[in-house]
């Protein structure tokens, strides 16, 4: 059986939609799957071509085993939405014109977003003779729509509308979370449709194989500091800004930190607004490599995970979740429904607070603060949650079997 991915987001960029496609790339090639990967030059998120991969070198190359191919795409760092609109449709031109020439499929599975992949998607799943198989991450153009990145009436018909033909092209449509997977069952009733959500690899996010870490040290934090720890994407849809807010209000506690680590189009004004309260207690550190990330989880204390207060984000569950539980942290969630579901009241991994209210952070913070042993305990129930319900092993199997009898 082969089966080609076709992403815009992939190693070596650092990411969520990156770590798992190439962790199930892996594991589907270890159950006998011919596994190939058909992408951008790397740029995310830096908007700017790695230079090893630039002057066309690296255009092939094999990463643990997983032969990938890259084709061009236009990069800017500019915002606005014609620059947005020819970096995605960029890929989208050259990706075709890449993958026609790569062979036969028996499966093409497209990463969504971006949702406009699936005009390449769904001509070279024609061309290549290959069942299509839809993954879908963030429901777009909804997500676009909601959070006021898409406003022109005319683009969102013509997203909606591809959004319909790509989901009746595909043999298989995947759900990164339940509510995505409802929300597509709704509206189209007789298409196939699986949850395959995000999970982690709970051999490498492992405490007891860390014994010791250098990032309280490296980073002037004492022994008695209690550190708060927001790592990933610095976004729009994070609402970071309550984290600032919170820490504004506890500055007068000296053992209080707070660490932002990542990068991000929102990191410039997040920095802004920490010195326009003059606070000390808030680090901005840069984004590393996933090798890195076990050994700073196991420093820190607890795992910030924020989201704006937006219906849409309901269905959510932020891929960070699953690496701290995995490494034994108590989570502050400030993401409601299907994760609050999981992560609070299901698997007592953690408290949650309002989204978008530093009050409600605050008052969370002070209890674990308090209550150390309610945070080990919290830490504990975090890591075999994800071990029941969220394990990459077991994720990658059963869409293994379903393909199996496709």
């Amino acid at each position: 059986m082969k089966l080609l991915i076709l992403t815009q987001y992939y190693p070596p960029e650092i990411g969520a939609p990156q770590n798992r496609l190439h962790e199930l790339a892996i594991r589907l090639k270890d159950k006998g799957i011919n596994v190939e990967v058909l992408t951008a030059l790397p740029n995310y998120p830096e908007m700017q071509i790695q230079l090893d991969y630039r002057n066309k070198q690296k255009r092939t190359e094999i990463i643990d085993g997983i032969q990938v191919y890259r084709s061009w795409i236009y990069v800017s760092k500019s915002k606005n939405i014609i620059s947005r609109l020819f970096n995605y449709f960029s890929f989208v031109w050259s990706s075709y014109w890449k993958g026609r020439t790569l062979g036969h499929y028996d499966f093409l599975l497209v990463e969504s977003p971006p949702l406009f992949l699936g005009y390449s998607a769904i001509a070279l799943s024609k061309k290549l003779n290959s069942k299509l198989i839809f993954n879908v991450s963030d429901l777009w153009p909804e997500s676009a729509e909601k959070l006021g990145i898409v406003t022109n009436k005319m683009l969102l018909k013509l997203a909606y509308n591809l959004e319909k033909k790509c989901y009746k092209n595909a043999a298989l449509i995947t759900g990164q979370t339940q509510g995505i997977v409802d929300s597509i069952t709704e509206r189209f009733p007789s298409k196939n449709v699986m949850w395959m959500p995000n999970g982690v690899d709970l051999s490498f996010y492992n405490p007891d194989k860390i014994n010791q870490t250098n990032f309280r040290a490296s980073n002037n934090y004492k022994p008695d500091d209690i550190i708060f720890f927001y790592g990933g994407i610095i976004g729009y849809a994070q609402g970071l800004e309550i984290i600032i807010k919170t820490a504004h209000l506890l500055e007068g506690i000296e053992n209080v930190k707070f660490v932002i680590q990542g990068s991000g189009p929102e990191k410039d004004k997040l920095i802004r607004l920490k010195n326009q309260y003059k606070i000390n207690n808030v680090s901005f550190l840069d984004p590393v490599p996933k090798s890195m990330m076990p050994g700073i989880l196991k420093a820190i204390d607890v795992a910030l995970i924020p989201l704006k207060k937006l219906e849409l984000f309901k269905g959510a569950i932020p891929s960070k979740i699953f690496e701290a539980s995995s490494m034994k942290k108590p989570l502050l969630l400030g993401v409601d429904g299907e994760a609050k579901k999981h992560f609070i009241e299901k698997g007592k991994a953690g408290l949650y607070f309002i989204p978008e209210d530093p009050e409600s952070l605050k008052t969370q913070i002070l209890y674990l603060m308090d209550n150390p042993k309610e945070r080990d305990k919290m830490g504990e129930n975090a890591r075999n949650y994800v071990s029941s319900f969220f394990n990459r092993n077991k994720i990658a199997s059963d869409l293994f079997d379903k393909l199996q009898n496709q």
